[in-house]
C-alpha cells in the first residue's frame, strides 16, 4: 500500500469520527421485524405500561419489552431523570415546574403535555438546568 492510499485511509477514518461526532445520539431498537433508529431528543417521555416501556416519540410512541428502571439507566448519560415510579422524561423538553401544596410538583414538556413529580423523585428537579438563579432552594 502506498504512502498515499495509507494517508486517503487515515484522512476518510478521520472524517467517519467527526461525523459521528456532530450525529445527534440515537437509539436502536427492534420491532415488527425491523430496526428503527430515533434521534434521543425527540424522546420526550418513556411511560411504564406492565412489563414494557413506551417510547412517546414525535409523532408517534414505541413499545418496547424492558423495565422503565433499565431504560432510566440507559438514557441518564443522554439528559433523561426519572420522575416518577412510572415517568422518565428529557430534560430538554421541560418548560415550567410548578410547586404543589401537597409537596410535590408540576412538569409542563413542550407540547402541553403535563406530568406530576412525586416527591420520591423531587430531588432529580435539579439535573433539570445546569445552572439556577434567582432562588435559594429548588424543593424544600
Amino acid at each position: 500500500m502506498s504512502a498515499r492510499e495509507i494517508h486517503d485511509q487515515k484522512a476518510v477514518a478521520r472524517e467517519m469520527v467527526v461525523q459521528q461526532a456532530t450525529q445527534a445520539p440515537r437509539i436502536a431498537f427492534k420491532t415488527g421485524g425491523r430496526i428503527l433508529f430515533l434521534d434521543l431528543a425527540e424522546i420526550v417521555a418513556v411511560h411504564a405500561e406492565g412489563n414494557y416501556v413506551s417510547l412517546r416519540h414525535r409523532p408517534n410512541p414505541h413499545l418496547l419489552r424492558e423495565s422503565l428502571s433499565s431504560m432510566a439507566e440507559k438514557l441518564k448519560p443522554y439528559g433523561f431523570i426519572r420522575i416518577h415510579r412510572s415517568v422518565v422524561v428529557n430534560v430538554s423538553a421541560v418548560e415550567e415546574i410548578q410547586p404543589l401544596r401537597t409537596g410535590e410538583y408540576r412538569l409542563r414538556l413542550k407540547g402541553g403535555k403535563e406530568y406530576l413529580v412525586t416527591r420520591t423523585y423531587k430531588d432529580n428537579l435539579r439535573d433539570l438546568a445546569q445552572l439556577w438563579v434567582g432562588t435559594e432552594r429548588l424543593c424544600g
